[in-house]
């Protein structure tokens, strides 16, 4: 996930705390602030912070230094007084950060050598935005460095999350326009997910079971049509299942809902998978829609009840492929195109939509070994 900082150091508190109660809404994760804001911000919520190193160790979760830019004249420099600084309280056990205006290459390169030291490496660099952070973001791939850019607009923020494909690790929001601080959030926020190369399956077996334990998953997000869920059976090859957004007759639409399968049953959560009967609220789950387009999403809760169950066989690459869900109308799967079908429509021939893995796995996380799943 990208981190979004918010930059409230002008005005009055009165025009800072909206800033900051306005990105914290949107998801923020940090705060730029004055020390002598510390304790306001402490009670508009749980959101981290940090402050401008002023001598003193400021009560703040990370300490960040303001580094001067080089001139075109001077000369250029391993080390200044200011990064020295920042390697004693890195080396204390702290959380430390540079703030670098890159104006020439000079400084570029500097920068460069600072977010050897630095946990969070803040750049401004004025019209001269993507080259410099391209040759940042490659010449710190291997450290242990966040690159953060300040933007002014969401469309500023979406350009600096696509450089070299792999983007900044966050963006500093410096902007006291209220809806644009929201939608440079929404930017980045959307931009956390990945992508899933789903495929279609054709069902070849539809049978009713017996009663069984299944789990429905509610999410603190409202989905929309073509989105769910990735799970199945086997590890190799999950199903997506279709959220409870669509109009019913009988049962109010639930746009935060997956009616997930058995208990013991796999969901893909970014790289790894768990089991169905190990969810709780606060849990993180990857929400998928019919383009395999990924999206965060947080478990509100999670209901296990006993229902009547029902096994679905499908064949895609020459695997067959199984899920056992709730036995009702309102459990759907996705069909190529983004249209959601019930369980109770589907039949041997019908096409839906999965996700095929070579690797197997292990405690959810892949391996490449002989794994025989029936």
């Amino acid at each position: 996930m990208k981190n979004v900082w918010i930059k409230a150091l002008k005005g009055t508190w009165d025009q800072k705390r909206n800033e900051i109660t306005a990105a914290m809404e949107s998801g923020a994760d940090f705060v730029l602030a004055d020390a002598a804001d510390l304790s306001e911000i402490k009670k508009l919520g749980k959101i981290k912070t940090a402050c401008f190193f002023d001598g003193k160790n400021p009560d703040a979760d990370v300490t960040v230094w303001n580094i001067p830019p080089l001139s075109e004249n001077e000369e250029e420099k391993s080390e200044t007084a200011e990064l020295k600084q920042m390697k004693e309280k890195k080396s204390a056990g702290k959380t430390v950060a540079a703030y670098i205006d890159i104006r020439n290459k000079k400084t570029e390169l500097f920068a460069a050598e600072v977010g050897k030291t630095a946990d969070y490496l803040i750049i401004t660099a004025g019209d001269w935005r993507i080259i410099p952070l391209e040759n940042l973001i490659a010449a710190l791939e291997k450290y242990d460095v966040e690159i953060i850019t300040d933007v002014k607009s969401a469309e500023e923020a979406r350009t600096s999350l696509q450089i070299l494909e792999k983007g900044v690790d966050g963006i500093l929001i410096d902007s006291n326009d209220m809806s644009e601080i929201k939608g440079i959030a929404a930017a980045v926020k959307m931009s956390g997910g990945t992508s899933e190369n789903l495929i279609p399956a054709k069902i070849v077996t539809v049978k009713q079971l017996g009663m069984g334990d299944r789990v429905c998953i509610d999410t603190c997000s409202l989905m929309v049509p073509g989105e769910g869920m990735l799970i199945g059976s086997q590890s190799a090859g999950l199903f997506l299942i279709h959220s409870e957004v669509d109009d019913s007759p009988y049962v109010a639409s639930r746009p935060f809902r997956v009616n997930a399968g058995a208990v013991y049953s796999y969901l893909k959560i970014n790289d790894i998978t768990r089991y169905l009967s190990e969810l709780k609220a606060g849990d993180d789950v990857t929400i998928v829609d019919a383009e395999g387009k990924t999206r965060p999403g947080i478990v509100g809760r999670v209901k296990i009840e006993s229902r009547p169950m029902i096994l679905l066989e499908a064949e895609a690459e020459g695997k067959l492929l199984k899920v056992i869900l709730q036995n009702a109308e309102t459990v759907k799967l996705v069909k190529p195109g983004g249209k959601s079908i019930s369980i109770t429509k589907l039949e041997v021939g019908d096409e839906v939509l999965v996700k095929i893995e070579e690797a197997g796995r292990h405690f959810g996380m892949k391996v490449t070994e002989k794994i025989i799943e029936n």
